[in-house]
């Protein structure tokens, strides 16, 4: 894919995603292109707080990055949603792709009358459920790369710093997304069908040692 597919993919997600009802709050992505041929897809507003709130308490992560609108969209239940690509040279060498679930979901547990009548709210309702960040990372830097230990693309659960576990490719936008709704939003998901967006891929790359551990393998 090149960097007008996959900003072209981004805005064509958000569309979607607001005609179904899933978003109450969106910014549409942007690109910008800098010096040796790099192209970076980003938000129109320029921010990304991720990187330097990492050393804080994940709700106060949380509450910046929806402060500052630091995020592609906003889920019905608050949980916000990250997509950030860079290209040199037509060439994908890194994204992340982010996924940040509200800390507040007791607000929405707490005011069921608003939501009951609405089976599409019936994953993030429940009493049960335990919110957590999810990362998608890809790098094609050698010097970031050791097999196993770091994978050129990695899902990282939580905040936890060394959880990396191997990715058979990078994801583009479509991909990330169906991945968040159909597992966090399944019920959403199945009533409100395709989303209407061609599934695309990158390549893969993921190293032969990765392959024999468990990994997360993209069709």
């Amino acid at each position: 894919m090149t960097p007008e597919e996959v900003i072209k993919q981004i805005t064509d997600l958000t569309s979607a995603l607001i005609a179904h009802s899933y978003v109450d709050e969106q910014n549409f992505p942007s690109i910008r292109t800098h010096r040796d041929h790099l192209v970076e897809i980003g938000l129109s507003s320029g921010l990304d707080l991720s990187v330097s709130l990492k050393d804080i308490a994940y709700k106060d992560i949380y509450h910046a990055l929806e402060h500052e609108g630091a995020f592609n969209f906003r889920l019905m239940d608050g949980g916000l949603v990250q997509m950030f690509y860079m290209f040199q040279n037509g060439v994908l060498i890194s994204h992340r792709l982010a996924y940040f679930p509200s800390p507040m979901l007791e607000a929405y547990q707490n005011e069921p009358e608003i939501y009951e009548d609405d089976e599409i709210y019936a994953d993030i309702l429940a009493k049960n459920v335990v919110a957590f960040p999810i990362r998608f990372d890809f790098s094609s830097d050698e010097k970031l790369f050791t097999a196993i230990h770091h994978p050129k693309s990695h899902l990282t659960l939580g905040q936890y710093k060394n959880c990396r576990i191997p990715v058979s490719a990078p994801l583009t936008p479509v991909v990330f997304v169906q991945f968040i709704l159909r597992n966090l939003y399944s019920t959403a998901a199945r009533v409100a069908g395709d989303l209407g967006i061609r599934a695309t891929a990158f390549e893969p790359d993921i190293h032969e040692s990765e392959q024999r551990i468990p990994h997360l393998r993209l069709a």
